[in-house]
């Protein structure tokens, strides 16, 4: 899970701030106020991490990846050439991460976040260079371990505190510039004999990284039939398009979920039509072949106060429209980090305030036994969603701290984050302008 986010002189942000981030995080603000270029930082370097061109120190985008940001020179703030882009983002880690180091049996460091600070600047030719790598393993607040790799001047450098990194006999040759954004190179770590541990921290950028996705404010609309050969999704994809080849293929798994400890658990189409009925926006919810052995498959409804099932097409705009991002809610894998835009779009304001309840449940859920911690980052307009989350917090259903609110503003030096304070009951105790 990312608990912190700070990010400098990208798009309309001269400064984001330290962002506190939280296993339900929601941002509120007007229209071009910069709320959605955060969450397009993290699918540029999601896409840098996966692309195999190690070369590339920002992926900014084309017409095939994630999100397409345009030159690097146009996502830096105020298009300013002489300005660093940089980011600093902090997330736990699965259990413990360990360092050990081979030369000392004495010297191991222990920690459960790791945080990664990076700085780009545009070359000479405008593409983006790596200036600094910063790496730090904490214990909760306590730092234990940092790196850093230097790339300014006409030397790199790498630098490794309390940790002494010991120089490989007879491996004299310089070190490289760090490949893309995070990687210091395996000919950089082989001039170290107790190096490998940058290895380890890298792969855990990647793992991170790697349990984003991303559903976006428009989403497709409903089709009458639904193709599926028994794949099995990464996501719902950025439009939704993958909804019900995702909930066929985790029906097919055998997966099960509850809202919460010790609650009942149900098959993940009984979960998801469960959702819809409590929404309140359908009766019953059933996704089946057209004919047996075909790999079409139609989804039938029944609305309200119908007896007749009707396909996805013939019911309100509002169901195909909420449908991607209650599936995806529960069917990314544990430790996922969702991001959502305008979740609540087409729908009813009383939906609205229930889809509060369903992204609650989300970050509270169990799958087999077992916590999901799942994280969620939900970018909306909706006022209905933010009183649902007051109420429920003040009903101790939601701990304050387990949910971040953000307010998003243009100032006329760029856009700013304030954080809005929610005590014990529910309120709001600096409300924004």
């Amino acid at each position: 899970m990312l608990t912190t986010l700070r990010i400098k002189n990208f798009k309309a942000w001269k400064d984001t701030g330290e962002v506190r981030l939280a296993p339900l995080t929601v941002v509120f603000g007007a229209n071009s106020a910069g709320k959605s270029s955060l969450g397009h930082l993290l699918l540029a370097l999601k896409q840098t991490a996966s692309s195999a061109d190690r070369r590339r120190a920002l992926h900014t985008g084309d017409e095939s990846s994630l999100i397409d940001l345009g030159t690097f020179v146009e996502t830096l703030h105020g298009h300013d050439k002489k300005a660093m882009l940089e980011f600093h983002l902090g997330w736990t880690v699965p259990g413990q991460l360990e360092v050990h180091n081979p030369l000392d049996r004495k010297q191991v460091y222990e920690g459960n976040r790791l945080s990664l600070k990076s700085t780009i600047a545009a070359g000479t030719n405008e593409q983006p260079v790596v200036r600094t790598v910063r790496y730090e393993l904490r214990e909760d607040d306590n730092p234990v371990l940092t790196a850093r790799l230097s790339n300014e001047g006409s030397k790199v450098q790498l630098i490794a505190e309390p940790y002494k990194l010991v120089h490989a006999v007879g491996r004299k040759w310089p070190l490289d510039p760090p490949e893309k954004f995070y990687r210091i190179s395996d000919h950089s770590l082989a001039r170290f004999q107790n190096a490998d541990f940058l290895a380890h921290f890298a792969l855990e950028v990647e793992r991170m990284l790697g349990s984003i996705s991303y559903l976006g404010p428009l989403r497709e609309h409903p089709h009458r039939t639904y193709g599926w050969a028994g794949n099995t999704p990464e996501s719902v994809g950025a439009k939704g398009e993958y909804a019900i080849a995702c909930i066929l293929a985790a029906e097919a798994s055998g997966r099960k979920l509850n809202r919460g400890k010790r609650k009942r658990q149900q098959s993940f189409t009984q979960f998801i039509a469960q959702w819809l009925v409590d929404l309140g926006v359908i009766d019953s919810f059933t996704v089946r072949p057209t004919a047996p052995g075909r790999k079409d498959y139609e989804v039938k409804v029944k609305t309200r106060g119908e007896h007749t099932e009707v396909g996805l097409p013939d019911v309100g705009f509002g169901v195909s429209q909420v449908l991607p991002a209650l599936v995806q809610a529960f069917y990314c894998p544990p430790e996922s980090i969702v991001w959502m835009e305008q979740p609540e779009i087409h729908l009813h304001p009383q939906v609205q305030a229930e889809l509060a309840d369903v992204f609650i449940s989300a970050v509270q859920a169990y799958e087999h036994g077992r916590p999901r911690n799942v994280q969620l980052i939900i970018e909306t307009h909706s006022e209905h969603f933010l009183n649902r989350l007051q109420r429920r917090i003040a009903e101790k259903a939601l701990r304050p701290e387990d949910v971040a609110i953000y307010f998003a503003k243009r100032t006329t030096t760029g856009a700013a984050l304030e954080e809005l304070k929610v005590n014990l009951l529910g309120d709001i105790t600096n409300w924004p302008e």
